[in-house]
């Protein structure tokens, strides 16, 4: 905090340096570290760690007919996955190592993950199950377990 200076904060208008003002909630978090409720309200934006699984395949056409399962048994209906019946799928459909333990990635910080994958693991609300997505490794579906600071 001792980098800038509280007038600067409070009147940025926008012109910040760019990384920390991508975030639609930064300025509102920047005013209190999680005491004052309102900026962490949701957590997505403030946490520093996520708790998530995956399924991770190669080919999209994979990925889209493991997401329609999904809609099929319960996002369709507005329910969440649950965590058990997401790592059954992981471990039939995903291509990566992780899919031997259900897709179960652990706690991670940001910065660990790459790219898009971080961009959605840390936008996931807990309970909810991402659309696919493509990164530098293929295609995946995220579902969040977890957050914490």
């Amino acid at each position: 905090m001792g980098k800038d200076s509280k007038p600067k904060d409070a009147g940025g208008k926008g012109k910040g340096k760019g990384k920390q003002a991508s975030s639609g909630a930064d300025e509102s978090a920047s005013k209190g570290k999680g005491k004052s409720g309102k900026a962490a309200s949701d957590g997505l934006g403030t946490c520093t760690y996520v708790k998530a699984r995956h399924i991770l395949s190669e080919k999209q056409g994979k990925i889209n007919e493991v997401y329609k399962k999904l809609q099929d048994g319960w996002l369709s209906n507005g329910d969440k996955v649950p965590p058990a019946e997401f790592a059954k799928l992981a471990a039939e459909y995903s291509e990566c190592p992780s899919g031997k333990k259900g897709g179960d990635l652990g706690w991670f910080p940001r910065g660990k993950m790459a790219g898009p994958f971080q961009d959605v693991a840390f936008a996931t609300q807990v309970g909810a199950t991402s659309a696919p997505f493509k990164s530098t490794h293929g295609y995946h579906i995220i579902l969040c377990e977890g957050r914490k600071n």
